[in-house]
């Protein structure tokens, strides 16, 4: 248990790498203390699922336009006939204002695709403060290993 303690080795690996593919156990709880030991050594953290993100790039760092659910209601022509785009800020706009490093933990990491996963890392190389743990699955014990490890494999 030292390393739920510290969360040492677990930031060492993060930072080298970069980003992180992270098996945990199925009750929980493991990562949330790991998120609160980073948040501890000045990291701004978001949580995230990875269900729906569509390009991640986008989602997360630039302004997009998303469609509001069709609910089964006749168009009056006030828009396109797939609906009216509405505009969205970037999920992680307000954590890159200032100098702290950056976490972006995404649940349920194993529905996204090798290229949404190769975008994502290739993002957190060009901005040196964004990290990014991505979660693959359940385990026995907490484990991780380097994303583009995963991805290699």
């Amino acid at each position: 248990m030292p390393l739920l303690l510290s969360g040492r080795g677990f930031r060492q690996d993060l930072e080298r790498a970069g980003a992180l593919a992270l098996f945990a156990p199925l009750e929980g709880g493991a990562e949330t203390r790991l998120m609160r030991r980073m948040r501890a050594v000045g990291y701004r953290a978001q949580l995230t699922s990875a269900r729906g993100l569509g390009d991640p790039e986008a989602f997360l760092l630039q302004l997009h336009g998303v469609r509001p659910p069709h609910l089964g209601h006749q168009s009056v022509g006030r828009g396109a006939a797939v609906g009216e785009v509405q505009r969205v800020m970037p999920q992680l706009g307000a954590l890159l204002e200032g100098t702290q490093p950056i976490l972006l933990w995404l649940l349920e990491g194993q529905v996204l695709s090798q290229a949404e996963l190769g975008s994502l890392i290739s993002h957190c190389q060009r901005e040196t403060r964004l990290k990014l743990v991505v979660e693959m699955g359940g385990s026995r014990e907490l484990r991780w290993q380097p994303l583009e490890q995963l991805l290699d494999a």
